[in-house]
Order: structure tokens, then sequence, then C-alpha cells
């Protein structure tokens, strides 16, 4: 009884020219499908896309007007009908043109004139199939959901990961953290600025935070001394660079790969004047040299214990002064040139707010 229930649910299509050969169909399918009917290949058009879809169609070939090819062709371009097994019910039955019929999309053949358990049974076993096929890319959409949703919450598990580890870093010499919430802001936007997508930025935003983790290897002694640091005191802070990037390790994670780049990378100096390597000009990689524009700003612009903090202008100002001594002189210049921008970063994250 089940089973006859599930049939009568279903919907079957008939497409033929001849109303004696759709009175044939009715009478085999009537009592265990809902059969609907139309007599041309516009018809059919039009009546597959009439309310709920027919779960199957039966299609004549030899139309006139728009053929069973046709139609058959236009269904299966169809991204809301292409799903729906198509039938060839016709007198044209050679390999040719089973081949064919196969070829544009049908799920099978019946020859005329029909043999009605050959048809019950052709039907029958296609909308069996239909349906599993449905079920198995129900299952497939909920799984990959669950898979998408699951990689989204590890991707910004290790985002929170490398933020929190980032702020850490700073915890130890200053303040509060937000020095590397808005060096990674100015970073995003000042890689925006030459070139960088989207995704590319986001990835050099997050990278960026981990900057400064190498100082987790400096003692407190030097890290807080308040006074001027010694030529040995200052050697020893230049080794947090190196310390950051064993830190972070040879990792096959891209992001963890550009973190690694600008912890080793982002004191170098335009002029070579820099540490650890001496890197000069276009040597330095271009996140080393976006993280070091973002990272002097926001120093300058952020109260220390040993100085007060210096206005935006003035930043600014001293950032266009080493464009071609410490910074690269053309992200120099981008960046002086996003007041506006560079304003809101400050007023959004400013210490004494957060």
């Amino acid at each position: 009884m089940l089973m006859d229930t599930q049939e009568h649910a279903k919907s079957v299509l008939v497409v033929d020219d001849c109303t004696e050969n759709i009175d044939i169909m009715k009478g085999i399918l009537g009592a265990y499908f809902n059969v609907r009917v139309a007599t041309s290949g516009q018809m059919a058009l039009k009546a597959a896309h009439a309310g709920r879809l027919p779960d199957l169609i039966l299609l004549d070939v030899m139309m006139a007007g728009v053929d069973g090819y046709a139609v058959c062709r236009t269904l299966k371009a169809d991204a809301l009908t292409r799903h729906i097994p198509v039938i060839f019910v016709t007198a044209r039955s050679s390999p040719q043109d089973e081949s064919y019929g196969f070829s544009i999309g049908a799920a099978d053949y019946i020859a005329k004139p029909v043999s009605p358990p050959v048809v019950l049974a052709r039907v029958r076993t296609h909308l069996a199939l239909a349906d599993r096929s449905r079920h198995l890319e129900e299952l497939v959409g909920e799984r990959t959901a669950s898979l998408q949703a699951r990689t989204r919450e590890l991707e910004n598990t290790r985002i929170e990961i490398i933020r929190r580890l980032g702020r850490a870093g700073e915890y130890r010499d200053y303040e509060t953290g937000m020095h590397v919430i808005r060096l990674s802001q100015y970073a995003r936007l000042l890689g925006r600025a030459c070139g960088y997508t989207e995704f590319e930025a986001e990835q050099l935003m997050y990278a960026s935070m981990l900057h400064d983790i190498g100082k987790i290897g400096i003692p407190d002694a030097i890290l807080l001394k308040p006074d001027r640091l010694s030529s040995a005191e200052f050697e020893q802070i230049k080794t947090h660079c190196r310390i950051g990037a064993d830190i972070i390790g040879e990792q096959d994670c891209e992001l963890l790969q550009l973190a690694r780049e600008i912890a080793l990378t982002h004191h170098e100096k335009w002029n070579g004047g820099g540490y650890p390597a001496g890197l000069d000009g276009e040597n330095i990689p271009l996140a080393g040299r976006i993280t070091a524009v973002a990272d002097v700003f926001d120093a300058l612009t952020s109260r220390r214990p040993y100085k007060p903090a210096w206005s935006m202008e003035e930043g600014l100002a001293y950032i266009t002064g080493q464009a071609g001594i410490s910074l690269d002189p053309a992200l120099a210049g981008l960046f002086v040139g996003m007041r506006d921008e560079i304003g809101r970063i400050m007023q959004q994250f400013d210490d004494a707010q957060n």
C-alpha cells in the first residue's frame, strides 16, 4: 500500500501528437501515476514548467513543429528541468537514433508499438533511479554544507589563535595589545592600495599580527627597560626577528609562511641599514616592506611609557621623511595619501576605547 501511495504522488508527462497513443499510455499508467499530457513540443515545454515539475517525461520524437529531440535538448539545457528523466517513445529505434537520443540526455528508449509491461517497468525503474539520485544529491549537499561549516570553523579558530598570539607578544612591552590590531589594519589598507586582492590583503592582515612574536624570547630586563638601550642590549633586541621566524617555523600553510616572512623582514630598511640580514630595496619582501610602514607609523602615534603619542600628521610627516631611506618610497607615498582611512582606523582601535 505504501508503494501505491508513493507512485500516485509521481507525475508522468506524456507527450505525443497522436491522441490514440496518449490514450494507450494513460491506460497503462493511469492506475499508478498522475498522468499529464501534451500533444506538441511547444505544449510539452509549457507543461514541464507549469506548476509542479513532472517526475518523468515520455516523449515522442516525430512531431510537427518542435520535435522530440528539440524538446529534450531544451529541457536538458534548463537547470530547472535537466534532472527530469526523459524516455523517448518512438518508432525510430535504430542504433543511430538511440545513440543520438542518449547523446542529448535521454534516459531510455521504448519502441512503438509499446508493450504495457515494458512501459510500466521502464517508468518505475527510472523513477526509482531518479529518487535515488536526488537522495544522493541531498546527502552530498548536506555533507558538503557540514564540511564547509567545519572548514570555516577551523579557519576562524586558526585566525583567532594568530590574533591572540600577536596580542600576547605585544602585551609584554606595551600597555595594551591594540598596536597589533591597528598595525594589521594599516597593512591590509596598504596592501589593497598597492594591488593586493581582497583575499591577499586579508591574509596579510592576519599574518602581520605575528610580526613581533619573537619578543617572547627577549628578557624582560631589556624589553621593559625605560632607559636607552646599550649597544649590546640593542643587538639582543634585534634577535627577535629570527626568534619570531623560528617560533612560526617552516609551515605548509601559506598564511604562516607569510607570517614567518614578515616576522623575519619587517625591520629591514630600504637603504640596507636594517636587520637581521641587511636587505635593501626590493630585495626585502613586499609584505615585510608594507608591515614596516604600518609598524613605524603606529609606534610613533601610540603612547608608550617613555614617550607621548605623536599626532597623525606628525606620524605621516615622519613616514614621508623616511621614504627612500628606511621605507619603500612608493609604499610611503601610498600610505600618506590615505589620511582619511588611517584616521578611521586610529579612532576605531584607539587604546583608550578598547
